[in-house]
């Protein structure tokens, strides 16, 4: 009876201690654990956001992990750090920190044009999904396509082929020219470096990061596994979309993943393990400016000063921006019924994930930013993060 007495007392220390817990926030102030958790609570009920999963990091650890909400509404499952949601495109960041270790290694040269890797011409290529590279056969920019300009989203590349009135693939603006963000332009990267290597992405994705990192439950293709623990995304009146299953690794945005999981990465990509540090260097430095007025939709094309102030660029894999207290390096995810953000900022060693199953998540983000680690310069305007009290 002692011992159980003990225990519960050790207990309820560690739980006083935690929740009094300080998190240093990039301007020198700070927010106690139990404020930022009540006032998630309060966020996520008052925007009807189904489920959020955040971590908040400080010297480059995590100091505040934790899961509101729901992974499953009908069966009444609470969102945990084990349940197994959908990356969107935080797969990006992945590839990413995976290309950088095939750069450090010499097998990818980042300014090599990547059709000088291949032993055809990329159009002569079939996909296994029955796409490929035809469209191309008769605009030979192609050809100077490089990895940094898939990394950078300059390739000139549409998002998606899908997405295009006729469905076809082609280079819009000259590649190296201009920022358009690209996930055709991660899919040519990953199909060059299976050329290379000789290993299929899922394969190379669970030698070079899952295994090394002990992300058990994440992976780019769909696991069964992955039912017991399966977390499904919302819409904006709180329905469920069908569950996300994809039987094909694609480094644009295949990746399933969770908070415990993915907090083990983002600690090892800015803690620079298993990259070198002048990797994660290039990977955070502007490789290209940003004028755009939004990421995506109609004022893609139309530029404006709207983020001069903040020198809003893109580097290898994510987004980077300047403020008073140094740089900033961030990358987004987005997808029916998921909608995810992570921003780090070196020169303070703090940084935040914040993953959501819900198609309200990014109502959220601009108040939860600036309360969480005082981050009131992330471009919430380009992003379309339209503060719920604001719609």
């Amino acid at each position: 009876m002692k011992k159980i007495i003990s225990t519960l007392i050790i207990l309820l220390i560690t739980v006083i201690l935690l929740s009094g817990q300080a998190i240093n926030r990039i301007d020198g102030t700070s927010i106690t654990a139990d404020s930022l958790q009540n006032r998630i609570q309060y966020l996520i009920k008052t925007a009807s956001v189904t489920g959020l999963a955040i971590s908040v990091f400080n010297n480059n650890q995590p100091i505040f992990s934790k899961t509101f909400g729901m992974a499953d509404v009908k069966k009444k499952i609470s969102l945990e750090a084990t349940s197994v949601m959908y990356a969107a495109s935080l797969s990006k960041l992945v590839f990413s920190y995976l290309v950088m270790q095939l750069v450090a290694e010499k097998k990818l040269d980042l300014d090599k044009p990547l059709a000088a890797y291949l032993d055809s011409a990329l159009i002569d290529y079939k996909m296994s999904n029955g796409a490929g590279y035809q469209d191309l056969k008769n605009d030979d920019r192609y050809k100077k396509i490089t990895a940094r300009m898939c990394l950078d989203h300059t390739t000139g590349f549409p998002n998606f082929r899908e997405l295009t009135p006729d469905k076809k693939l082609r280079i819009i603006t000259d590649p190296g020219s201009r920022y358009r963000y690209s996930g055709e332009g991660i899919e040519l990267l990953q199909f060059v470096i299976e050329k290379i290597t000789g290993k299929g992405y899922e394969t190379l994705a669970e030698e070079r990061v899952f295994k090394p990192l002990h992300m058990e439950n994440t992976s780019q293709v769909w696991q069964q596994r992955f039912e017991e623990h399966a977390c499904y995304g919302y819409n904006a009146k709180g329905k469920p979309y069908p569950l996300f299953k994809r039987d094909e690794a694609n480094a644009a945005g295949s990746m399933s993943t969770t908070l415990e999981d993915f907090t083990k990465f983002y600690t090892a990509l800015i803690q620079n393990q298993g990259i070198t540090p002048q990797n994660f260097e290039e990977m955070t430095r502007k490789q290209v400016d940003i004028r755009s007025q939004r990421q995506f939709g109609p004022l893609t094309n139309k530029d404006g000063p709207d983020n001069d102030a903040i020198a809003l660029g893109y580097g290898l894999g994510g987004g980077v921006f300047n403020t008073p207290y140094g740089g900033a390096f961030f990358k987004e995810g987005h997808g029916n019924g998921w909608q995810h953000y992570t921003i780090y900022y070196p020169a303070q060693k703090i940084g935040i994930i914040i993953m959501t199953n819900s198609d309200n998540g990014e109502s959220i983000f601009k108040e939860l930013l600036a309360l969480a680690i005082g981050d009131i310069y992330t471009p919430w305007q380009w992003e379309n993060y339209i503060p719920y009290d604001k719609k």
